[in-house]
């Protein structure tokens, strides 16, 4: 089923432009958010803990800042930007400083749709999602151009909840290219999914197994990680701009009919079995439940897979041959 796409002239941005907002967070997506609507005419609040790295960046900036709480007190809209698993805890702290009729936003569905979060009834609930990293969508609102947003509506008590956000998105510049409608649901179990089974999960698991297999067979690690690893940018880039067509049409016929004869072999039905389980987990909220738990007991197995993975001789490999590549240094 289509979603419904919205642009700037569907959006009415006196709707934001009225409202005083609170945005909890000046990470990647905040500092995007803070400065896209300030630049939209919105007056804009971050709220961030005493002692934070990001308060004088975004003073700097030129943002007023407060504590959280202080930052939520009288303001319209509450937009929540810090990290899924922080998100429960600093809305425990604030939430009997948001007033009645006032709208709890988020960029992702998770906490909402798991019901780590559950606001009064009387608070408008919202998400705006855009679909880049903050970076970008800060570097294309200066372009006057946007980047594509997702929106929700999850409560409506005031009955003009989508309205708002839509005037949000549009402050955000997201409505320069598109503002699709979706549900809180959708968002967050397809980006979970995307994540868990193809951009990160799948994705890094092939890498390695890749790059093992060539190693293995006693082929350098050099050769393996330029061909399982470094090469991986060309492919994404032309899939990211023509689509997966695109990217067959710009590569040789060789490689295109190894795609096609040999990809199937590797992603299969066993694969989209696996798929389907780790989609049920997703939905069933057990996976919601696993990382959640994971975090409340100090991250064990999180921190012992990620010292695995620095360990693993693809990095080793990989930080050698980046010291050849002047384009990557900082």
């Amino acid at each position: 089923m289509a979603l419904n796409v919205y642009y700037d002239k569907d959006a009415d941005l006196s709707l934001i432009q009225g409202k005083q907002v609170a945005i909890l967070g000046y990470g990647s997506q905040g500092h995007a958010h803070a400065l896209n609507l300030h630049d939209s005419g919105v007056s804009v609040t971050v709220g961030l803990r005493e002692g934070s790295g990001s308060w004088k960046k975004a003073e700097a900036a030129g943002l007023t800042v407060k504590a959280p709480g202080d930052a939520v007190d009288g303001a319209d809209v509450i937009m929540m930007l810090v990290p899924d698993e922080h998100q429960q805890a600093l809305y425990e702290s604030v939430v009997d400083r948001i007033k009645d009729g006032a709208a709890l936003a988020f960029a992702h569905g998770f906490n909402i749709h798991f019901k780590k979060i559950v606001p009064p009834q009387g608070v408008n609930v919202f998400m705006v999602a855009p679909k880049g990293p903050g970076h970008l969508v800060r570097s294309e609102f200066e372009r006057g151009r946007g980047v594509p947003s997702l929106l929700a509506v999850h409560q409506n008590p005031t009955g003009d909840t989508k309205e708002v956000g839509l005037a949000y998105a549009s402050a955000l510049g997201a409505g320069r290219a598109a503002i699709l409608e979706t549900t809180f649901k959708d968002e967050t179990e397809t980006d979970l999914f995307g994540e868990q089974s193809v951009l990160c999960g799948g994705l890094s698991a092939l890498i390695l197994a890749g790059y093992e297999t060539l190693v293995d067979a006693g082929y350098p690690p050099e050769m393996a990680y330029f061909e399982c690893l470094h090469e991986l940018k060309l492919i994404v880039d032309l899939i990211y701009e023509g689509g997966i067509v695109g990217m067959r049409e710009r590569v040789s016929d060789t490689a295109e009919y190894g795609d096609y004869t040999r990809g199937p072999r590797v992603v299969n039905d066993r694969t989209r079995k696996e798929m389907k389980k780790i989609l049920a987990e997703i939905q069933s909220g057990k996976f919601a439940r696993e990382w959640m738990r994971e975090n409340k007991k100090g991250r064990e197995h999180f921190n012992s897979y990620r010292k695995e993975s620095e360990r693993h001789p693809v990095e080793e490999t990989g930080e050698h041959l980046r010291k050849m590549m002047s384009w990557m240094k900082k």
